[in-house]
């Protein structure tokens, strides 16, 4: 596919859920720009669009913690990817396996 094909927002990004492709655990969200993803699919690891810095970000550049792709998809309406990979380590800043480690409990 032509990643310019893609349905990027209006800051050029797109979310990328990433997964555990051995457990299925979802473990982290973040943003690609068009760059990231063609470096991701060169490099057959990680590389996000940091919002906050303004810059790539190559996952696991400095912990070590990189995520090797296996398969990276994206959905029915183009807007939203999915990568498959093997985690050399947790994929949360705070040392966490996954991100998304807290629930929130409905009302009663």
């Amino acid at each position: 596919m032509d990643l310019s094909k893609l349905a990027y927002n209006d800051q050029g990004l797109i979310p990328c859920i990433v997964q555990d492709a051995g457990t299925l655990e979802v473990l982290m969200m973040a943003w690609m720009s068009e760059r990231s993803l063609a470096l991701t699919l060169e490099r057959g690891e990680t590389v996000f669009w940091s919002r906050s810095r303004q810059e790539l970000w190559h996952k696991g550049a400095t912990s070590g913690n990189v995520q090797k792709i296996v398969e990276l998809r994206y959905d029915c309406d183009a807007d939203a990817l999915l990568a498959l990979v093997h985690p050399a380590g947790p994929a949360c800043h705070t040392g966490a396996r996954s991100c998304f480690y807290r629930a929130l409990a409905p009302e009663a």
